[in-house]
């Protein structure tokens, strides 16, 4: 349910006459219809005419009578992000969009297209208040959270748009712009919507959350009892770099993280992933590998290597494609499962780490 303040939306959107449907839960829905005489079941319809056949216009809910769709018109809108530019990688396997919100605030979302697979990735937040020294978000700040229904139609814009191509998305990342443990909530309200059996019915084990190591709110999640996939941003394994590198450190170091991390996996019987992104000489060398080895050995664990996407504020390189190969090869030696991760996109900053709002 959405509360509201002074006639403000607790998510931070200016309240009008008309809610977005992919802010409300379907039991949000039916008391709504109800309200306006409707019987329950065509909660269910509308739900289905929205998450099912991906509409967004009621006057093509064929299956709902027109005075019912009137008054749809009149309660709800479906287009509360608004396009406002799109690009395409040189290789047309990337498209990156910028979102104009409501209060006229933007972020960027993007679709990445590899083999069969087709990853959508969102955000979370406009800008970030984490602060990590190589992240374009963290560089802007954080102007405010998004709400469950600007996250959610994130996701159902590009299924809609790869609809025309009779296809859909495969998978989604939610490590877009923003912590998305640091708008817990909102983020696990979306989650429940996209996955929900009876609408989009999206699978858990085809998302995942990524945070960078927010302690109180990975032990929350630990205890959803969800399927979803967790992915820790660590990038370091000592507290002193971490600290430097990720300042959420200094609040939550690594003596406090990796034993969440652990719980997590013996909980939910789930393996985690641990993101690494290599800036040359300052954590892709032997000294940090072998510190990740203690760190790390014995947990059913993968860790992605991701060598360092260009941001503006961060005067760091990425790694040489030689030392790539050492770290991953000292990792493996030593039976810690690793890959380095696919970059797309880097030539439109659409890479890990380089989404920011800037209108071009």
């Amino acid at each position: 349910m959405i509360y509201t303040n002074l006639g403000i939306l607790c998510w931070g959107i200016p309240l009008s006459k008309r809610i977005s449907i992919y802010e409300l839960t379907l039991e949000d829905l039916a008391e709504r219809l109800q309200n306006q005489g409707a019987p329950s079941f065509r909660a269910r319809q509308l739900w289905n005419n929205v998450y099912k056949r991906l509409l967004n216009n009621p006057e093509e809910m064929t299956d709902i009578p027109r005075d019912l769709q009137l008054r749809i018109q009149e309660m709800f809108t479906f287009t509360s992000l608004e396009t406002q530019a799109t690009v395409r990688s040189n290789d047309g396997n990337t498209e990156k969009i910028l979102f104009s919100l409501s209060d006229g605030r933007s972020i960027e979302a993007v679709l990445m297209r590899h083999q069969k697979r087709r990853t959508v990735c969102v955000s979370t937040q406009v800008g970030c208040a984490m602060g990590c020294v190589f992240c374009a978000t963290g560089q802007m700040g954080l102007e405010r959270n998004l709400s469950p229904g600007e996250i959610v139609e994130q996701v159902i814009h590009f299924a809609r748009y790869l609809s025309i191509e009779d296809k859909r998305v495969t998978n989604l990342v939610i490590m877009g712009m923003g912590e998305p443990f640091h708008n817990y909530q909102a983020t696990m309200q979306a989650i429940e919507t996209l996955n929900d059996p009876t609408g989009f019915k999206f699978g858990s084990r085809r998302i995942t959350v990524s945070t960078i190591g927010i302690v109180p709110m990975i032990k929350r999640f630990t205890q959803e009892n969800q399927q979803v996939n967790l992915a820790v941003s660590l990038h370091a394994a000592t507290n002193e770099l971490r600290s430097e590198l990720v300042p959420i450190n200094q609040r939550y170091p690594l003596n406090e993280l990796i034993p969440s991390c652990k719980e997590y996996v013996q909980k939910t019987g789930r393996r985690i992933t641990f993101e690494w992104a290599l800036v040359h000489e300052v954590n892709d060398g032997p000294d940090q590998a072998q510190a990740l080895v203690d760190l790390i050995q014995g947990l059913n664990c993968h860790v992605n290597l991701i060598p360092l996407n260009p941001t503006l504020g961060f005067a760091g390189r990425a790694t040489s494609q030689e030392r790539v190969k050492g770290f991953k090869d000292f990792l493996t030696d030593h039976k810690i499962p690793c890959t380095i991760r696919v970059r797309q996109g880097v030539d439109i900053n659409a890479g890990c780490g380089q989404l920011a709002t800037e209108k071009k």
